[in-house]
């Protein structure tokens, strides 16, 4: 049988790892080699961005979806969500507030809501771009045509997170309705790159019917897309959703996963997600010990935050919000890292002054 911590090793040497060894980590996960491998991927991180932690202001724009996947609350089909979308004035002093306080990059994120038409979005983020030329503006509105993609890269857009959450058709499935498909997901993951934007994938951790030969899947997956931003999270159930009463993801495995990543991709933009705030009161912070080095708290208006319930007791207030973000400084301070005002851009990586096509 291979040695579990020479395994940690050689990925933390940038030796690529087959399907049945990701799979063994993860059907041999302990409690020492978990702590072994955060402490190489914390080495990871520091090595490159030091202590540094970025920040992205998150705005949720519009909790209306015209899909049905069967695990999200804001899909079409939950009778019970109370919709909103926020109109462009009430963007714009997001931005304007979160300007203040230190953001640097927004993230407008919502429901495919056809209301967000290329129009609309193009002349939001010109305005933004105009009131905040030093921001870098991020979309996470899931799938559009690659000419929606353009127009919008071409308006300002710098970034787009596109969360693939499970690289396995079958597993895909199961977890969406028909007319979703994976090979659609990653069509569009292809087409952001080709346009030119930083672009982000992940994944659920614990989904249903999700299998360790799942996750190995979606770390090869991830390898071979070597996005700027990864963004994992804990499965959470939602109980307005055909998976209501579902068990929630591990924070273990979750917490695992940030670290291999991190030592797959060295200078990958790691969110340490809400998710993780929610199913632990510590989840952030070990996040942040596993390799992560994005926060991305909220910065939309206090009113509409708790429509946008993608799962059951999703976290927008107190550290997880922009208002908190003093506390957050000094709690990030207190374990040895700052939060810093800066876009966070992704950069190639560096190393002995090479820089290397990562």
């Amino acid at each position: 049988m291979p040695n579990l911590y020479d395994i940690i090793d050689r990925l933390e040497k940038n030796q690529c790892l087959e399907k049945e060894e990701f799979i063994f980590l993860l059907d041999n996960l302990t409690a020492s080699l978990a702590q072994y491998t955060f402490e190489k991927a914390r080495k990871a991180a520091h090595e490159n961005f030091g202590n540094r932690i970025y920040i992205r202001g998150l705005i949720e724009i519009s909790n209306y979806c015209k899909n049905d996947c069967l695990y999200c609350g804001i899909r079409k089909s939950n009778r019970k969500a109370e919709r909103y979308r926020l109109n462009r004035t009430d963007i714009l002093n997001c931005c304007n507030t979160g300007y203040q306080l230190g953001f640097r990059t927004f993230v407008l994120q919502g429901g495919e809501d056809i209301f967000f038409d290329d129009k609309i979005l193009v002349e939001l983020i010109s305005r933004i771009k105009q009131s905040c030329p030093d921001c870098a503006v991020t979309l996470s509105l899931g799938e559009r045509s690659r000419n929606s993609y353009q127009c919008l890269f071409d308006a300002g857009a710098d970034r787009y997170l596109l969360r693939h959450e499970t690289a396995d058709e079958n597993h895909y499935s199961s977890l969406h309705p028909k007319e979703q498909t994976l090979e659609k997901r990653k069509a569009c993951l292809q087409d952001l790159q080709e346009i030119g934007y930083q672009t982000g994938t992940g994944f659920m951790v614990g989904s249903p019917r999700q299998t360790h030969e799942n996750l190995a899947k979606d770390l090869l997956f991830i390898k071979e897309l070597s996005p700027a931003m990864i963004g994992i999270g804990p499965f959470i159930p939602h109980h307005d959703t055909p998976f209501s009463g579902k068990p929630q993801g591990s924070l273990e495995k979750t917490l695992f996963l940030l670290a291999l990543l991190r030592l797959m991709i060295p200078n990958v933009l790691l969110p340490s997600t809400t998710a993780l705030g929610t199913i632990h009161p510590e989840g952030r912070e070990l996040g942040i010990l596993a390799g992560a080095n994005v926060i991305m708290p909220n910065l939309s208006p206090v009113e509409v935050r708790e429509k946008y319930l993608l799962y059951d007791n999703k976290l927008s207030s107190g550290e997880e919000s922009a208002e908190g973000l003093s506390s957050l400084r000094k709690q990030m301070a207190a374990m040895g890292y700052e939060i810093v005002i800066d876009r966070g851009d992704y950069v190639p990586q560096l190393k002995k002054g090479v820089l290397l096509d990562v």
